[in-house]
């Protein structure tokens, strides 16, 4: 009876068991496999999505059709399919491989793989494609032609090695036109050409070709280092700080990029905050700023000059007339064809009442840039000044700066004023020559104390000339601002009321 019961206990355990493993079964299935149905709909959802454009949800089915059937060599010949459409062929690779490994003779993908390979620089092992396919298929006319660009390729690659070798940087890159014609995708050939640029003087087009090549390895930090060097030598900081960082996502322990990275974002904040003080109108603090900056990066062309336009700039705006020209004519020398440079020193220039060489250096920006519409302008004022110095200078009359303030100017007046009084004088010829001084230094007075008068007079207006339609300068019916009219009567007894 005993026996009986542990057989009956035995095989409930043994039918447990039975319906544990259906189950897991059951479910082990759902999960690692898939029907052929369903394999079918995501290849033709796959198919469809492919055709329609939307790369990443066809990529998507094709990943479920190959985890449910992972023997179907045409499953990872379409996702190959799918991933070179993205521009994905180093991901095609491995999906390509498989499906030869699965059905050697499947020729279709051995040439797509031979095309990969040969557009990756790879040309011993394209060309092991290219003769697999040929021997199955003699007469296969791609197959032939793709050979023939293989042989071509490892030759010009010789070539190009062979030239640089011998310094010879100009061949080099005429040779490597073709190499990278024929193979886009590897990043060596490009690597090779950027260095002939470097080397040639033309760190733009390096950068054009260094830029693709660090896409093209999985790791290329001294790609992006170097990338992040040249755009440093051309004063394009930001765009330094940004590749610098990128070798940095790769490790962010590299010793070169970590060390190039901190100069990058020291010089370049330094550069944003002077730019900032600038468009606040703190000129001094931005000079302070600048010359940290030819501190920070003393050997690099591009900063010291950038700095030297921008103090003569502030130096101008803050109105010191002969500083600003010492600054700007060093800064002139450094780039002689800078137009901002030119049009600072001609306001410089404007600011110590030398027009003419103002409207030299304005003329000399214009055969720069034609079109410039504040070039213009500042030449057209320069000209204004000019002609107007030649007539009558309210500045010079007072024997002021033009950046002097309204109350240096009454004081310089009362001066001369007191000095060319008419009844200083005994004859009638020296009393003509201070009527006529005296009638000026009240002009200039009247002129560089009305805000609105001095900016038209600055601007290269006269606002006392009759030809202007302001009332005359020197004759016509004015009220004099302090009181008197000297030609009434001839006897001069002046009243001065300053203002």
């Amino acid at each position: 009876m005993m026996d009986s019961g542990r057989r009956r206990g035995l095989n409930s355990v043994l039918s447990s068991l039975s319906l544990l493993c259906v189950v897991l079964d059951l479910q082990l299935d759902g999960v690692l496999g898939a029907t052929p149905v369903e394999i079918e709909h995501h290849l033709e959802m796959g198919r469809k999505l492919l055709a329609a454009g939307q790369l990443a949800e066809a990529l998507s089915h094709y990943h479920s059709a190959v985890e449910g059937d992972s023997k179907n060599y045409l499953t990872y010949y379409k996702r190959a399919a799918v991933f070179l459409a993205m521009g994905k062929s180093k991901s095609a690779l491995p999906d390509l491989t498989q499906a030869i490994q699965l059905k050697p003779d499947f020729l279709a993908a051995r040439l797509q793989r031979g095309n990969i390979l040969l557009k990756q620089g790879s040309t011993q092992e394209a060309r092991e494609d290219f003769q697999a396919v040929l021997k199955r298929s003699s007469d296969h006319e791609e197959a032939h032609d793709q050979l023939h660009k293989a042989d071509e390729l490892e030759l010009l690659q010789e070539e190009a090695h062979e030239a640089y070798h011998h310094g010879d940087y100009t061949t080099t890159v005429q040779v490597l036109e073709r190499v990278i014609e024929l193979s886009p995708w590897d990043p060596e050939s490009r690597e090779l050409r950027a260095e002939c640029f470097i080397r040639l003087g033309e760190p733009r087009k390096a950068i054009m070709d260094l830029t693709p090549a660090t896409r093209l390895r999985a790791d290329n930090r001294a790609g992006f280092l170097k990338l992040s060097q040249l755009h440093y030598s051309l004063g394009e900081h930001h765009d330094s700080l940004n590749h610098v960082r990128e070798c940095l996502k790769l490790d962010q322990d590299d010793k070169e990029c970590f060390a190039h990275y901190k100069q990058v974002k020291k010089l370049s904040k330094q550069l944003d905050s002077a730019e900032e003080l600038i468009s606040e109108q703190r000129y001094q603090e931005a000079i302070d700023k600048y010359e940290s900056v030819m501190r920070t990066e003393p050997n690099v062309a591009f900063y010291i000059n950038k700095a030297k336009e921008r103090i003569c700039f502030c130096l101008v705006k803050m109105k010191e007339g002969e500083e600003a020209l010492d600054i700007c004519s060093e800064a002139h020398q450094r780039e002689p064809q800078n137009i901002h440079i030119l049009r600072d020193r001609a306001e410089a220039y404007i600011l110590l009442q030398e027009y003419e060489k103002a409207v030299e250096d304005y003329q000399e920006a214009r055969e720069f840039d034609q079109d410039n519409q504040e070039i213009r302008e500042g030449l057209d004022r320069a000209q204004k000044l000019l002609k107007l110095s030649r007539k009558r200078d309210y500045y010079k009359i007072l024997g002021v700066s033009r950046s002097a303030n309204k109350q240096e100017i009454i004081k310089a007046y009362r001066k001369l004023a007191q000095q060319w009084h008419p009844d200083n004088f005994q004859s009638e010829a020296d009393k003509k020559e201070a009527e006529k001084r005296f009638i000026d230094i009240a002009s200039a007075k009247e002129v560089l104390t009305d805000p609105e008068m001095r900016q038209k007079f600055d601007s290269g207006e006269d606002p006392l000339d009759p030809e202007n339609h302001q009332g005359g300068g020197g004759g016509g019916n004015r009220e004099w601002p302090f009181g008197f009219n000297p030609f009434e009567n001839g006897n001069f007894h002046f009243k001065f009321q300053y203002n």
